[in-house]
C-alpha cells in the first residue's frame, strides 16, 4: 500500500511538471507569434485545479483498491486532457502527441499486468478517432480540427508511425515495469529473510547464558550480549570502544594476530563494583568472506566454583589434619599433665638455689601455657553445639564493636569506620560464637596495620542462584588497610597453628572457618600485599538452606 501511495505521488507531481514545461514553453511560444491562447490557459489552471483536487482526495483514500481506481481515473482524466490539447493543436500535425507516450509509460507504473498495452491500445483508439475526424473534416465547422495539409497517404503513415510508437512503449513500458515489479518483491523477500535471520542470531546472542562480546581489527569491543553485561556489572555504553584487554585486564605476551584458532584461558579481573571476578573464556577469530575482522570471546564467570574449589580443599585437609591433630593432641596432654605436677613438687623443695627456683617456674609457666593451647585446639577439633535462634546480625555485630573499640584505642592510629545495611540482617545463628568471630577477624586486622590504619566493616544481603533456586545470604565484610597476605600464604591462612604473627598459636582464623562452616556458610579472601585484606563472611538466612545448598547440592555458587 505505501508502494502504492509513492507511485501515484509521484504521478501528480510529474504531472505538474510536465505541464508547467511544455505548456509554459509553448503558451511562451504563442504569445510571441500573437496567437490566441485561450486553451493554453485553460489547460494549465484545470491541470493545476484537478492535481491540487486529487491531493485532498487522496488524504481520505485508505485501501489498496480504492487508490489503484483512483490512479486509473487520473490517467484516464489526464488522456482526455492530452486529447483535447492535441485537438487544438493540429491533430495528426500536432508536437504534443507525444504526452500519449507519456501517459502510456507512467501508467505502467499502476500495479496490473499488461496497463502498457491497454493504455497503448486506448491511446491508438483516441488518437485514430481525431486522425479520422480531421482527415474527413468533420469538425472543422466547430473551428477544432482543421482540415490537415498532409495527404490522406501521409496522415494515414504518421498514424501508423503514432501507432506503432505506442504499442512499443506500452509494450517494453510494461515489461519493464513486470520485471521492477518482480525484483522489488524478491528484494523484499530477501531482506524480509536477512531481517529474520539477524533477529534471530540477536535473539540467540541475547538469551545465551554466557557471555559474549566481539571486537573490531583493533581489539575494540562492537557488542556486548546481556549474559556478559550481567557477569562483569558493566554496560553496553561502558565498554564500546574499549579494548577487550582492558576491560578484562588480560595482558599477557602475546598479541590479537595470534589468535589464530580457538584459544581457551582462565582470566582474572574485577567487576565493575571492584570484587573480584574469574572467568573461563574462549577467544577466537571473527571472519569475513575468509578474512579476519576482529575476534568473538565467550567467557562464564567461574568465580564461585574456584571459591567452592578452594573450599572444598580446605574442608579436606583440615578434616584429615583435625583427625590426626587431635589425636596426637590427646597423647600430648597426658603425659604433659603429670609432668606438670611433678615440676610443681619438685618447686617445693627447699634446699633447691635461686636459679633452680627460677627455672623451675619458667618450666612450670610454659607447661601450663602448652597445656592451655592444647586445650585450645582439642576445643577447636571438637567444636560445642550451636544454640542457633534467629537473630538481627547488624545487633550482634553493634555489641560486638563496643569491645573491638576499645581494643582499637589500645593500639597506634587505628580507626574503625561501620556501614551496616539499612533495615534488619535476621539469620539463624549462634550469637556468641558469631561475636567470637567478629572479635577474631577485627583483632587479626589490627595486627595487620602495626603502623596504624583503617579497619571498615560493612554488612549486606544479597540473592545467589544454585542449581536453579534462589537463596538469600547475608555478607559481612572486614577490610584492612594493612600489610596484605602474601600470595603464597593465601591458601593456608585457615589452617592450625599457622601464623606469621611473632607471638599467637594460629588458631584465632582457624576458628573463625569452622565455627563459619557449621553455620553452613564460607568465608571469602581478598588481598593484595601492600594494600590491604579484606575477609567477607557469607552466612544463609537458615542453616538448613545453607548445609543443603553445600553439601547435597555440590553445585557452583552464581551472583544473582
Amino acid at each position: 500500500m505505501a508502494d502504492v501511495k509513492a507511485r501515484i505521488y509521484c504521478l501528480m507531481g510529474w504531472r505538474v511538471v510536465i505541464v508547467t514545461v511544455l505548456l509554459g514553453l509553448s503558451l511562451a511560444f504563442q504569445v510571441t507569434k500573437g496567437e490566441r491562447v485561450e486553451t493554453f490557459y485553460a489547460l494549465i489552471v484545470f491541470t493545476y485545479a484537478v492535481t491540487i483536487l486529487y491531493a485532498f482526495l487522496f488524504r481520505w483514500l485508505t485501501t489498496p483498491d480504492i487508490l489503484v481506481q483512483f490512479a486509473w481515473a487520473q490517467i484516464a482524466v489526464d488522456f482526455v486532457l492530452e486529447t483535447v490539447l492535441i485537438a487544438r493543436t493540429g491533430g495528426i500535425e500536432s508536437p504534443f502527441a507525444v504526452l500519449y507516450v507519456i501517459s502510456v509509460t507512467v501508467a505502467s507504473l499502476i500495479p496490473r499486468r499488461r496497463v502498457g498495452l491497454l493504455t497503448a491500445n486506448l491511446c491508438i483508439i483516441l488518437f485514430g478517432i481525431l486522425t479520422n475526424v480531421q482527415l474527413y473534416g468533420l469538425a472543422e465547422v466547430w473551428g477544432w480540427l482543421p482540415h490537415s495539409h498532409l495527404s490522406a497517404a501521409e496522415t494515414l503513415h504518421a498514424f501508423g508511425v503514432y501507432g506503432l510508437a505506442f504499442l512499443v512503449v506500452g509494450f517494453l513500458s510494461g515489461a519493464l515495469a513486470d520485471q521492477l515489479r518482480l525484483a522489488d518483491q524478491s528484494i523484499r523477500e530477501k531482506e524480509q529473510g536477512i531481517s529474520r535471520l539477524q533477529a534471530f542470531h540477536e535473539n540467540i546472542v541475547h538469551s545465551i547464558s554466557s557471555g559474549v562480546f566481539t571486537t573490531d581489527k583493533a581489539g575494540r569491543i562492537t557488542s556486548f550480549n546481556p549474559a556478559a553485561q550481567e557477569a562483569t556489572g558493566y554496560g553496553f555504553e561502558q565498554v564500546q570502544g574499549r579494548s577487550w584487554r582492558e576491560v578484562f585486564a588480560w595482558h599477557p605476551s602475546q598479541q590479537d594476530e595470534d589468535v589464530s584458532d580457538n584459544m581457551r584461558f582462565e582470566v582474572g579481573c574485577k567487576r565493575s563494583d571492584g570484587n573480584r571476578l574469574i572467568l573461563g573464556m574462549t577467544l577466537s577469530p571473527l571472519q569475513e568472506q575468509g578474512e579476519k575482522t576482529g575476534l568473538v570471546g565467550v567467557f562464564k564467570d567461574l568465580t564461585q566454583i574456584r571459591d567452592l574449589e578452594e573450599e572444598m580443599r580446605r574442608k579436606e585437609w583440615l578434616a584429615s589434619l583435625g583427625e590426626m591433630s587431635a589425636g596426637m593432641a590427646h597423647e600430648i596432654r597426658n603425659p604433659l599433665g603429670a609432668l606438670a605436677g611433678a615440676m610443681q613438687m619438685l618447686r617445693k623443695d627447699l634446699h633447691a638455689d635461686e636459679t633452680s627456683q627460677r627455672l623451675m617456674e619458667i618450666a612450670v609457666r610454659e607447661a601450663t601455657r602448652l597445656d592451655a593451647i592444647i586445650t585450645e585446639f582439642l576445643q577447636y577439633a571438637r567444636p560445642p553445639a550451636l544454640n542457633l535462634a534467629e537473630h538481627d546480625l547488624n545487633k550482634v555485630l553493634a555489641e560486638t564493636l563496643d569491645l573491638v573499640q576499645h581494643e582499637a584505642r589500645t593500639r597506634t592510629n587505628i580507626t574503625i569506620s561501620v556501614a551496616p545495611s539499612s533495615g534488619d540482617l535476621p539469620a539463624q545463628v549462634d550469637q556468641d560464637q558469631m561475636k567470637q568471630v567478629f572479635w577474631n577477624l577485627a583483632v587479626n586486622a589490627f595486627d595487620a596495620m602495626p603502623n596504624g590504619g583503617q579497619l571498615t566493616i560493612g554488612t549486606g544481603c544479597r540473592q545467589i542462584d544454585v542449581g536453579g533456586r534462589k537463596a538469600e545470604v547475608v555478607e559481612i565484610s572486614f577490610q584492612d588497610t594493612g600489610e596484605g597476605i602474601l600470595k603464597k600464604n593465601l591458601d593456608k591462612i585457615f589452617l592450625p597453628f599457622f601464623t606469621t604473627k611473632k607471638r599467637g598459636s594460629g588458631l584465632g582464623l582457624a576458628a573463625v572457618h569452622r565455627i563459619v562452616d557449621l553455620h553452613g556458610g564460607w568465608i571469602k579472601v581478598e588481598s593484595q600485599e601492600g594494600y590491604g585484606t579484606r575477609f567477607g563472611v557469607c552466612l544463609p538466612r537458615t542453616v538448613d538452606s545453607g548445609v543443603r545448598l553445600w553439601h547435597e547440592g555440590r553445585e557452583p555458587w552464581k551472583r544473582s
